[in-house]
């Protein structure tokens, strides 16, 4: 169950965090599995460590943002049967604290960046036959979230794509999920825990991961498995839906 033998997967963001996880895991599976990241140091990182692990990868330096670099990567990829739209970035703050152009980034990276890569693999996966797409979203497309006013924005605006996507391209056999984490424990979460708190990093860690009802934060890896299953034969009939994965913040925080 669960293979991905004879599948090209795209992971964007894939050089770290939660989309190394899906990068690795789908390469174990079989997948073919395409890199696309902005660092070409983390490609590299991510690269080695799954082809020592006996996985096929290529990575690909490419900004998400730009829609003619997108394209450019995506033609050099060829035909696909998978995309991970997981490339996104974070921000800290309020609809009067947040600058224009912190606004324009995030907006930039976590929404046209989506944009851009549906705009270049749509096409690829109906010619294809279909395919799979799925959508990083957030716990806080759902709920509120305290000073994360732009996060929350774009995070909702790619819950909304889903299902568009999902809606427009059922009879090109595309299926369109998103996944909503909540809080994860990733590098980013320690770096900025130790930029946020000096010296107190180990009492922060740990009040941040009580603020998942579960009681801790949630793997990388565990995000990568519920990936895998939507992207897998097994979810066949699942389409237009949004997966949270939050260990209980949206239904139990309340």
């Amino acid at each position: 169950m669960f293979e991905l033998k004879q599948k090209k997967a795209v992971v964007t963001g894939g050089g770290s965090g939660i989309g190394r996880a899906i990068a690795s895991l789908f390469a174990q599976q079989g997948a073919a599995v395409h890199i696309v990241d902005i660092s070409e140091a983390a490609c590299e990182e991510a690269v080695a460590e799954i082809r020592a692990a006996g996985g096929q990868v290529v990575a690909h330096a490419c900004d998400v943002t730009r829609q003619d670099t997108v394209h450019a990567t995506f033609a050099a990829i060829g035909a696909l049967d998978i995309l991970i739209n997981n490339a996104g970035i974070a921000h800290i703050g309020k609809a009067d604290t947040t600058s224009e152009q912190d606004f324009d980034r995030v907006i930039g990276v976590n929404v046209k960046g989506v944009y851009n890569c549906l705009h270049a693999a749509i096409p690829r996966l109906r010619e294809n036959g279909g395919g799979v797409v799925i959508n990083m979203a957030s716990v806080a497309s759902w709920v509120a979230v305290a000073d994360r006013f732009a996060y929350s924005t774009a995070k909702g605006a790619v819950m909304a794509m889903t299902l568009s996507v999902a809606k427009d391209y059922l009879q090109d056999k595309i299926r369109c999920n998103s996944i909503s984490p909540g809080r994860v424990h990733t590098p980013f979460v320690d770096g900025f825990i130790a930029k946020q708190y000096p010296g107190r990093e180990a009492e922060m860690f740990e009040r941040l991961s009580k603020t998942q009802p579960i009681g801790r934060m949630a793997r990388p890896d565990e995000v990568a498995a519920l990936a895998l299953y939507l992207c897998s034969d097994e979810a066949a009939f699942i389409t237009g839906s949004d997966y949270p994965i939050d260990g209980g913040f949206i239904t139990l925080n309340s």
